[in-house]
């Protein structure tokens, strides 16, 4: 029996690459959530107005890949102190989030956002969002496995968005 998790991490680009490579991951789909406006295109989530943010709804096997492993992983993609983007990626609709889809998983995302504040990992507060579940709209056919179609633009993008940089510093260094 498969479950689903919701993560906005910025630009949904480079959230779908990070959870793609292990077994038990059975769909990731680039999308919009958490907005009041009805099929939104990509242009009215961009543009800020719609309330959506970017993000990425991932179909798992929890017996395979748990949903712990996921949290582990989505805080690794995001810089959870900053709630005015992520990266290059400026505005309300690259806000980071995670949208639970039962008590489950929000006692779970709770719990590993405080053992984050804990770690000492981090010299601000972690700000990232722990919402309830919304309708969650596929994004457009262009933006879906787009590291997979578009190698190089994905990879020139990414390099520009200073992410990998970040990440890096933010994760390998030591424990606090």
């Amino acid at each position: 029996m498969t479950e689903k998790a919701t993560f906005a991490g910025g630009c949904f680009w480079c959230m779908v690459k990070p959870f793609d490579q292990f077994d038990g991951i059975e769909q990731i789909i680039s999308g919009y959530t958490g907005g009041h406006l009805a099929n939104p295109s990509y242009e009215q989530v961009k543009s800020g107005h719609s309330g959506h943010l970017e993000a990425v709804e991932i179909t798992f096997d929890p017996a395979v890949f748990t949903y712990e492993q996921l949290l582990e992983i989505f805080w690794q993609q995001i810089d959870p102190t900053d709630n005015e983007g992520q990266f290059q990626d400026r505005g309300p609709s690259y806000q980071p989030a995670i949208f639970v889809h039962n008590d489950r998983q929000r006692k779970l995302a709770e719990a590993s956002k405080v053992d984050l504040a804990d770690s000492g990992r981090f010299d601000k507060p972690i700000v990232t969002k722990i919402l309830d579940a919304q309708v969650f709209y596929p994004a457009e056919d262009y933006h879906q496995d787009f590291y997979k179609k578009n190698p190089e633009h994905y990879l020139k993008d990414r390099k520009a968005s200073g992410r990998d940089e970040f990440l890096d510093a933010a994760w390998n260094k030591a424990d606090a």
